[in-house]
């Protein structure tokens, strides 16, 4: 049955490799996803030969080398990797190396034959993650195994084993600091694509990877939500996430980050605990997304989508305030939809509440797309008048007062959109003091 699984192409290739006399196994995640019943995305040959024979073998197609470390063939997208132990048992031995049990099983579809050395398909079926032979060497190996485990227990619905998580524990302080940004920001995205990522970040914090990894989301656990919440900030976080697009990876990674401005925000009024203005308490946030190496694009992104959140948009809202929430994302280049997702994740996240109706949803959309209508202002640049031409009515030259006045024209025609015409804008420069 898992030969069926396997693609064309990926046959053909093990042909050819087998009639020059070369064994070869698929590897991986394929088969992975072949033993639960899955069919995989992307399918690696992993074949008894040096890299140069490997090249030989496949003259005359489009070959590609690729990498430094361990360079391996493309063709066709097809990764075909030559064995990295020069002597021994093939493939055990090359198997023995991989990270997790689960990935280290290798099959032959030309001759159904499954090999699973390290009892892989027993802990898929029993839900368990192990490092591949001993823990500390496969980490020691490559830290960034650590985060892995935690994402695929997430993919797998499964548990660490007592000794994975007992060496990640032991291993998560010294190790994390060196995994470069990116590596971890790769992770990042990758399990955001998950059904339920709050199982990953949960996996994060309870073997002690979250606090070297986004510290601002680490130090929310346990932290009281306040009285308008039925939950933890950091559990709010993990349920609005989760409420979240897969399809939308920075959006769904905004909505699992976007109270955490709240531990610099606490405060207390009346005996009761607030979080007045967590959504522009950012630096925590911002500094994870540096040390990350979040593009600057992808950075802005989220903290735009964090500071807009609280933004209100009721069915009581007056068309005014519909008009500065529209001004306000267009400024921060955030889109409507962008926005009411965050806002009905958000509101689905909180358990003291019930969540946005269909009825409710559609109501605030209506409002929205009315005032769109309008073909209102939304930011100064789109006033019917220029920078100079206010230089040539107040006779002034570049510098901070043309902004200055822009800025509060723009008001005043969010207010009264009907004053946005050339006329008015003019008599409304003359009138300033």
């Amino acid at each position: 049955m898992m030969t069926s699984m396997v693609p064309e192409p990926v046959l053909d290739l093990l042909h050819l490799l087998r009639d020059k006399g070369i064994a070869a196994f698929v590897v991986g995640g394929a088969v992975r996803d072949m033993c639960r019943g899955r069919q995989p995305e992307d399918v690696d040959i992993l074949a008894d030969a040096p890299i140069d024979t490997l090249k030989t073998v496949f003259e005359g197609r489009p070959v590609r080398v690729v990498g430094n470390t361990f360079p391996v063939c493309l063709i066709d997208d097809i990764e075909v990797a030559p064995c990295r132990t020069a002597s021994g048992q093939f493939p055990e031995d090359d198997l023995s190396l991989r990270d997790f049990t689960v990935n280290a099983m290798a099959y032959d579809p030309l001759a159904n034959r499954l090999l699973d050395p390290f009892s892989g398909r027993s802990d898929l079926e029993n839900r368990m993650i192990r490092f591949t032979g001993d823990p500390d060497d496969r980490i020691k190996e490559d830290p960034v195994r650590m985060i892995r485990g935690c994402r695929f227990a997430a993919l797998l619905s499964a548990r660490l084993s007592d000794a994975a998580q007992k060496a990640i524990h032991r291993h998560a302080d010294s190790l994390v600091i060196h995994i470069p940004g990116e590596r971890i920001r790769n992770e990042l995205i990758k399990a955001m694509a998950l059904s339920t990522p709050s199982v990953f970040f949960q996996c994060l914090y309870d073997t002690g990877l979250l606090a070297g990894m986004l510290p601002s989301l680490d130090r929310c656990y346990a932290m009281d939500g306040g009285p308008f919440h039925g939950e933890t900030v950091f559990d709010h976080c993990l349920l609005v996430g989760d409420a979240l697009p897969a399809g939308r990876p920075l959006l769904r990674l905004a909505g699992y980050l976007h109270d955490v401005g709240k531990m610099d925000a606490q405060g207390v009024k009346d005996e009761r605990i607030t979080f007045h203005g967590h959504e522009t308490r950012m630096d925590a946030l911002a500094a994870d997304l540096d040390r990350l190496r979040f593009s600057g694009q992808e950075k802005d992104y989220i903290l735009a989508l964090v500071r807009c959140h609280m933004r209100p948009l009721a069915e009581k809202t007056r068309p005014r305030s519909v008009r500065r929430l529209l001004a306000m994302l267009a400024q921060n280049d955030l889109s409507f939809q962008d926005f009411m997702r965050m806002r009905i994740a958000d509101k689905k996240g909180n358990l003291a509440k019930s969540p946005y109706t269909l009825t409710d949803i559609r109501l605030r959309v209506e409002k929205v797309q009315h005032e769109m209508a309008r073909q209102t202002v939304f930011q100064p640049d789109d006033l019917d008048i220029s920078g100079k031409d206010i230089m040539a009515i107040r006779h002034i030259p570049p510098g901070p007062e043309v902004g200055r006045i822009k800025q509060q024209l723009f008001e005043k025609v969010l207010d009264a959109p009907g004053l946005n015409t050339r006329g008015n804008l003019v008599q409304m420069i003359k009138d300033m003091d």
